[in-house]
């Protein structure tokens, strides 16, 4: 299934089950309302079920029948805010911290430099949090009972 450019949300829920059988996603109605209406609200859409019923696949589907992207946050035990949302990039401060006391450049500078966007690694959730011309991503927690 390939990615389609930019699409708006679906008008109705009979438009938003005529999206998911374009990305090839069999639902009911009931599914498709409830799709259209977290969509339409921008709200969260929480689905759960048996192993293999399609909750990974139907976040796939939007996200290539929107053309927006997919953001995948796979939750395991022990899963911390700095593996979901954002940390540090430690060794490139260290790094950039030595190169500057070779360079004898001042501790404000420094501080402003190793603490810029640069060093920051986005996790997932940040991620989905940034804007995006093409739309709001997809975000998929997945296994959320194990974190």
């Amino acid at each position: 299934m390939e990615s389609s450019t930019y699409r708006s949300t679906p008008a109705s829920v009979d438009d938003t089950l005529a999206l998911l059988t374009t990305g090839d996603y069999v639902a009911d109605r009931s599914l498709a309302t409830s799709v259209f209406l977290a969509l339409k609200l921008s709200r969260p859409l929480f689905l759960e079920g048996e192993a293999g019923v399609g909750k990974t696949e139907i976040a796939k589907v939007l996200a290539a029948t929107l053309g927006r992207r997919l953001i995948r946050l796979q939750c395991y035990e022990g899963l911390d805010v700095a593996a979901a949302v954002y940390e540090w990039n430690y060794p490139r401060q260290m790094l950039e911290i030595r190169l500057a006391e070779a360079k004898q450049a001042s501790r404000e500078t420094m501080d402003e430099e190793i603490f810029s966007q640069r060093f920051l690694i986005r996790r997932p959730l940040l991620q989905a949090l940034e804007p995006d011309p093409a739309g709001a991503p997809v975000l998929l927690i997945d296994e959320l009972d194990r974190a």
